[in-house]
């Protein structure tokens, strides 16, 4: 006898919303999401490149094969990033030697800063006030040194040690602003180990550099005397505190390289991990233009993260329809994907409810549920028991082999355990959708605290199946995988 077992998966319950199971029913319905990836999707997938790094490959090489067609050239020195560290500033810093308007500061000595009226407040760490400058005030550290700035902001990033110079600025809303004015080697070297682990192979920390410091002068977020945040919505910046032996060897390696396409830098986006393959710019920013060397390449390293695929995650339709929100027009029906860029994340779906359909990009729905990629499927599994017929009954339909059935002879692989009379048995009917006409589901019943195999079916055109089963119990199907509802048959 060929049999299947394997234990009951319970589901974790974690960000994402996914479900424990539900009670065993008749008939139940269920989304189950499985996908591959973390991040937008774009460019160079960080352990995809660490994979490459680990199998000999050069930084020049890494870079090469996530940026189609690029060259690397060379900045000319001297180039000043300015990074908005903390916004609704109340604080102090101290190991500045100079402060705007050339006066000389003690750097053993803890200075404050605040908004008023007439601009931006210095103060000595007792309060009292030193000079009051129009915004900026801006105080520098001494060669080679950093300034630590203290106290806390309304955007939660905390303080730290920053080389160059640091500006307070009053901003247009959010109070006193506080901006890392840097180099941009050093700005590098303050990114490289927030971006990717400062244990990583050295090329792989190199092609890190670069595409952090072509990024960095490529991209603006413009705002009050700033281009850049600290943040994801920029890159991750940790000033001196991110400053490690190996990264910094990556940054000075490459020092003033970036990534260009017929002699112009360009936007190097990076992300986590790509499942497999990157996405073509427009399929991963909806509404950004095509860009020749941000094109879709295959990623046979990206394996090496633990994000390569997830899931899967299970949720009843109710529990769906409350992640979706008011995209769903009565009931929740399904999710239906209906374009797919090339790696093949999704462009747009469509959610179909019982009063209605709305349109919904891969973006919106990987927000909606937590996801980590716009990689994803959704299949709708629903599975409903029913009784065996009582009294007399004719022949069973399927088993005159209609092969458009999918029931449960000829197109039905039992298990030898048992060879049940279709017309006298219990019966597990329902959909899959999305499937094919022809594929082969998986019938389990539960046995001992095991899912134990007991017979075989296919799906018919309309993703509809329905098999006999051999005695009352707890079955479910599985696809591909995927498990669908436990339901009681009687």
């Amino acid at each position: 006898m060929n049999v299947t077992c394997r234990r009951l998966p319970i589901l974790a319950s974690i960000a994402l919303g996914a479900v424990a199971f539900a009670p065993v029913a008749e008939g139940a319905s269920r989304i189950v999401i499985k996908g591959r990836g973390f991040g937008h999707g774009v460019g160079m997938s960080q352990y995809g490149a660490f994979g490459f790094a680990k199998n000999g490959h050069t930084y020049e090489q890494i870079l090469g094969h996530y940026y189609t067609d690029t060259k690397l050239g060379k900045l000319d020195s001297g180039r000043q990033i300015r990074v908005l560290l903390q916004s609704g500033f109340s604080g102090s810093f101290s190991g500045a030697e100079k402060v705007s308007g050339h006066r000389r500061l003690d750097p053993k000595a803890t200075y404050s800063v605040a908004r008023t009226s007439k601009g931006v407040a210095l103060r000595t760490s007792s309060g009292r006030v030193i000079a009051t400058y129009t915004s900026p005030l801006r105080v520098e550290a001494p060669s080679n040194g950093s300034i630590r700035l203290g106290g806390t902001a309304a955007n939660g990033i905390s303080g730290g040690r920053y080389r160059g110079a640091l500006e307070f600025r009053a901003g247009a809303i959010s109070g006193l602003l506080a901006i890392n004015a840097v180099d941009l080697e050093d700005y590098v070297r303050g990114v490289v180990s927030k971006e990717s682990p400062s244990s990583w192979p050295i090329e792989a920390l190199k092609a890190q550099a670069v595409a952090a410091r072509t990024y960095a002068i490529t991209t603006d977020k413009p705002g009050d005397g700033f281009e850049h945040y600290a943040d994801v919505r920029s890159q991750v910046y940790g000033g001196v505190a991110a400053e490690t032996s190996s990264t910094d060897e990556a940054v000075a390696q490459t020092r003033s390289q970036v990534v260009t396409y017929q002699g112009e830098p360009v936007v190097t986006y990076f992300f986590s991990t790509s499942g497999g393959r990157t996405e073509n710019v427009e399929n991963g920013f909806l509404g950004a233009k095509p860009a020749p060397y941000l094109k879709s390449v295959k990623d046979p390293y990206d394996k090496e993260s633990p994000r390569h695929t997830w899931g899967p995650y299970r949720y009843t339709l109710s529990r769906a329809k409350s992640k979706l929100g008011g995209l769903v027009k009565g009931n929740l029906k399904r999710i239906k994907v209906i374009k797919r860029g090339v790696s093949p994340r999704i462009v747009k779906a469509q959610v179909i409810g019982t009063r209605g359909t709305t349109t919904v990009t891969g973006p919106e729905l990987r927000r909606r549920f937590g996801l980590y990629d716009t990689w994803a499927t959704f299949t709708l599994v629903t599975s409903t028991a029913k009784k065996a017929p009582t009294g007399p009954t004719g022949p069973s339909s399927s088993t005159k082999g209609d092969s458009k059935s999918g029931g449960a002879t000829p197109n039905a692989r039992a298990s030898s355990s048992f060879a049940p009379t279709p017309s006298r048995s219990p019966r597990i009917v329902g959909r899959v959708l999305p499937s094919k006409s022809g594929e082969w589901l998986k019938v389990q019943r539960r046995a001992k605290g095991r899912w134990v195999l007991v017979a075989e079916v296919t799906v018919n055109r309309k993703g509809r199946y329905e098999a006999s089963l051999p005695r009352a119990g707890s079955y479910r199907i599985v696809y591909k995988g995927i498990a669908g509802p436990t339901v009681r048959a009687r």
